[in-house]
């Protein structure tokens, strides 16, 4: 641990330099980061002299949790959330008792010191998926958006069961008190209901305060305070401070359309893209670093022994989430199709597997291990076997799922690109209504102008048109366009570039400049939202 503000300096600035190298490699190699990064870490610490750098349950609960579900929650569509909830509910909170209860069983079979109550502990600690790494090769490979909502979704919720379930098997264990059903259940209502109800609360106070200002620097702070003020506050009232992240989260994300000026919007976006990087970033290091200081608690057994026990304990994790799956999506449907009359397609086994081959564990788990108390029974084994989990799951099958993907064909409907397609039809369409109402470009004076407006406009709605029926002589000429435009964009921004090196213009002058032709450029870019 550091012992001065010169070591804290230190250790935060390594931290960072390891972020920026195994990012720089991961982006060269076409690996997904958190991988490549828990592996680095893995190897950073078996290089002599590095420091150790312990993981604290407080640091990642309170420092990372909030602002990384908050962001998940934020760039979530609530209309497929809530299209998707009872797979997700499934997944959150069925697979997470399922998981509690088989690895109880499996971890007393491998491990003869764990009880099955200690075994019920270490399937809570285990039983929360971290959809970073898995959503992140979903979308190079262009797996179905279904897909992703519901892994995105899981993770998002099956962080506030796991915790809770952490939090009566911990209890079991201390105590020696067995919570009844209905005591369990009431406690899950409060958590659940509660959390939503301080985030809501906080979402809907942020909506009034956010439509009263119009400043970048205060509105990206305010966003940044906000999901540590919903953890905290429900925290404060014991309900679930994860729960009243993903509300606020999520309400924010749909409300932020009309609060959010465009200039914010791109300025706060860059904002936490970083943020959530960084943050990312330096817990996968942090999971590699702890190896060493895991294996360093546990001198029962030989290394190889805990390494194949850990190994089959990992496996045997797997098969428990890809036996619940299966049953698992074939009720989903039996519950859209009968009870919630959705228009609902039969379940793909194909499908199927890979939201059971894509439960990978992260930090959460991890964070979980180390928040047991220092005189826990079996502390150091639970922690050593909580990482074992996190490295096959994220690295092997992590590694696995682009080639299993391929290989099953599970990939994006061109149904779900015609969705976006046909709402951009529909805004240029809108656009170009707006601009035969206006009583101005009736003006001889203005005709050029508005002509020239109509015509980007009308060589847009031909690319998409292009992409709709397929005509590759429009899609040609749409492609050229863009083209075109990117090409002499930036042959302004060299002639800017130019007149400030000749003194012709100050910095301030080539910053706005530069600044009109990247909010033109950003029209032209692609993907998905962050908070802001």
């Amino acid at each position: 641990m550091a012992t001065s503000i010169h070591d804290t300096e230190f250790v935060l600035i390594l931290l960072l330099a390891f972020v920026i190298g195994f990012g720089l490699l991961a982006h060269r190699l076409k690996m997904p980061y958190p991988i490549l990064m828990v592996i680095g870490g893995l190897a950073a610490s078996l290089v002599p002299g590095i420091p150790r750098i312990s993981l604290q349950p407080d640091f990642i609960f309170l420092g990372v949790l909030p602002p990384l579900i908050f962001a998940a929650a934020f760039a979530t569509s609530w209309r497929d959330f809530r299209y998707n909830l009872v797979s997700i509910s499934l997944l959150a909170f069925g697979l997470v008792a399922f998981t509690v209860i088989g690895v109880a069983f499996l971890s007393n079979w491998l491990f003869p010191g764990l009880d099955w109550r200690l075994g019920l502990v270490l399937g809570a600690v285990v039983s929360t998926t971290d959809a970073i790494a898995a959503t992140s090769i979903a979308r190079k490979v262009g797996l179905p958006r279904r897909i992703v909502d519901i892994l995105e979704g899981e993770s998002l919720l099956n962080d506030a069961s796991g915790l809770l379930a952490l939090e009566f098997t911990v209890a079991l264990v201390v105590s020696g008190s067995t919570p009844t059903w209905t005591e369990g259940a009431a406690r899950l209502i409060y958590l659940v209901a509660a959390g939503i109800a301080t985030g809501l609360l906080l979402g809907k106070l942020i909506d009034l305060v956010e439509h009263k200002i119009d400043n970048a620097p205060i509105e990206i702070t305010l966003s940044l305070v906000t999901p540590f003020a919903a953890y905290l506050a429900a925290e404060r009232i014991h309900a679930s401070g994860v729960m009243a992240a993903v509300a606020c989260g999520l309400f924010a994300g749909r409300r932020s359309a009309t609060f959010f000026s465009s200039v914010v919007r791109i300025e706060a976006q860059a904002f936490w893209n970083t943020l959530i990087f960084i943050l990312n970033g330096v817990v996968f290091i942090l999971i590699g670093l702890q190896l060493p200081y895991i294996r360093s608690q546990i001198q029962s057994q030989g290394t190889w022994d805990l390494l194949m026990r850990g190994g089959l304990f990992s496996i045997g994790l797997v098969l428990l989430r890809l036996i619940w799956t299966f049953p698992g999506a074939y009720v989903s449907f039996f519950i859209r199709r009968n009870l919630l009359h959705h228009t609902e397609e039969y379940p793909r086994p194909s499908a199927v597997l890979i939201v059971g081959w894509a439960g990978m564990r992260g930090v959460v788990a991890l964070a979980a291990a180390f928040s047991l108390p220092e005189t826990f029974p079996q502390r150091d084994l639970i922690l050593f076997l909580t990482f074992c989990v996190i490295f096959v799951t994220l690295v092997l099958q992590g590694l696995t799922l682009p080639a299993l993907i391929r290989w099953l064909k599970v990939t994006e409907g061109p149904l779900e690109r015609c969705e976006e397609l046909e709402a951009r039809r529909i805004l240029i369409d809108a656009a170009l209504q707006r601009l035969r109402e206006r009583t101005d470009c009736r003006d001889p004076k203005s005709t050029s102008v508005c002509d020239d407006v109509a015509h980007h406009y009308q060589t847009r709605l031909t690319a998409l048109a292009a992409g709709l029926n397929e005509d590759q002589e429009a899609a040609r000429e749409g492609a050229l366009y863009e083209t075109l435009t990117i090409e002499l964009r930036k042959a302004e921004r060299e002639a800017a570039v130019r007149l400030r090196d000749q003194d012709r213009i100050n910095d301030e002058v080539l910053r706005k400049l530069l600044r009109e032709l990247d909010l033109l450029d950003a029209r032209l870019l692609t993907g998905g939202d962050s908070p802001g």
